[in-house]
């Protein structure tokens, strides 16, 4: 006879099974019925369907055009049809216009190689109330400030990335797919350390687990990083600092003041609560979670834009920008703040969305536009990248059409 909780997971998985079969997302599927109620019958069915359906409300972002950008109100999304009615980027200008000066970029950080594994789901396991994937095709990626790197280099700029690998198949692939992107590379290999892989299980276009490998690098390859960072600093425009909490950036601190003591522009993406690392620099972007983390939580836009304020001032930063997800992206200045809401149709993936983000910030400001421009071109590219799945990149051409 089955225990009562074996009979649970019998039920929850034939009604999984049944959802699956019918067109469903397997993995929201899965939230669903594990919510549902585990008595038989239609019940079950009926809640597991009406769960369903409130996930995938709750996944869409809709798209409400606004008369400015100031007026966003949080959880608005902004269509690009209201970008395309705004001012646009003046002819010639250098971001778009290929024969000028491509910007060079210096991308310092925590390297990484995305690994999808796409395939279909058809049935559950037996084992335990989670989808089987049958695995039909393979890709591999570039994550990471690889694919800071990446969407650098995909605007027009040349780009120099340092970072330190393992002496492992993940480095070679890493290695080989900056070559491809014509990444000029400065991979130190430590031979205790295994490259970090990102692996994606990806199930009807939705990704079902993540799993990772990774490990700490050694200080005397962390050191010959930093010699090489201070012999590439002249030939660069500005620095990008892609701290993912891996170890890579023991020495952002040096970084920072020698690429600042060279009147170069440094841009850090930031992880983790030591903020204080990151003194001196131009612009620090931290998500929500990560400002939060530092400054505490906010009740109010005015209390936000106080702390923000606050901290940039305390780190003697030119800006900061808090990227919001849906609420879109605010930079603060001395004495003032831009807001940008957010351009998306729909959000597909937001993996690598704040490595667009840094990425095309550099380029802008490189190319010469001042900080609001820069903000909206960088708003744009996110608007373009969460449409895509994985780790991707956006084009000068895809982000010339909604300029």
């Amino acid at each position: 006879m089955m225990s009562p909780s074996e009979r649970r997971i019998r039920r929850r998985g034939a009604l999984l099974l049944d959802l699956v079969r019918s067109g469903s997302d397997p993995t929201e599927t899965a939230v669903a019925a594990q919510r549902a109620p585990a008595a038989p019958g239609q019940p079950a069915v009926e809640a597991a369907v009406a769960e369903l359906g409130r996930l995938r409300r709750l996944r869409r972002l809709r798209v409400a055009p606004a008369a400015r950008a100031e007026q966003s109100r949080p959880g608005a999304v902004i269509s690009l049809d209201h970008y395309r009615s705004e001012r646009r980027l003046a002819p010639g200008n250098p971001l778009l216009d290929a024969t000028h000066p491509a910007a060079r970029l210096l991308v310092v950080g925590d390297a990484m190689l995305d690994r999808y594994w796409f395939g279909d789901v058809h049935r559950i396991s037996p084992e335990a109330p989670v989808p089987v994937v049958r695995v039909v095709r393979q890709d591999e990626r570039l994550g990471g400030a690889a694919n800071v790197a990446r969407n650098a280099a995909a605007l027009g700029a040349k780009v120099a990335l340092v970072s330190v690998i393992g002496g492992d198949e993940g480095g070679a692939r890493l290695q080989s797919l900056l070559g491809d992107a014509g990444i000029d590379s400065g991979l130190h290999v430590d031979a205790t350390l295994a490259t970090t892989v990102k692996l994606r299980v990806i199930g009807r276009q939705q990704q079902l687990i993540r799993i990772d490998f990774e490990s700490q690098p050694t200080p005397s390859v962390l050191r010959a990083k930093m010699q090489d960072f201070e012999l590439r600093l002249a030939a660069c425009d500005a620095v990008i600092l892609s701290d993912y909490g891996k170890g890579g950036l023991t020495h952002i601190g040096e970084m920072i003041r020698a690429a600042r003591r060279a009147g170069k522009l440094v841009l850090v993406d930031p992880k983790g609560d030591r903020y204080d690392d990151y003194a001196g620099a131009t612009i620090v972007t931290p998500n929500r979670a990560e400002l939060r983390e530092v400054v505490g939580r906010w009740s109010s836009e005015e209390e936000l834009t106080e702390k923000a304020q606050a901290l940039r001032a305390r780190l003697g930063l030119e800006a900061l920008l808090l990227t919001r997800s849906e609420e879109g992206m605010t930079l603060y200045l001395e004495g003032r703040r831009i807001h940008q809401p957010a351009v998306a149709r729909e959000v597909f993936d937001v993996s690598g969305a704040g490595d667009t983000v840094i990425a095309s910030l550099a380029v802008a400001r490189v190319a010469g536009l001042d900080w609001g421009e820069a903000i909206r071109v960088a708003n744009l590219a996110a608007g373009i990248v969460v449409g895509k799945l994985g780790t991707a990149v956006v084009s000068r051409e895809e982000l010339a059409a909604v300029l």
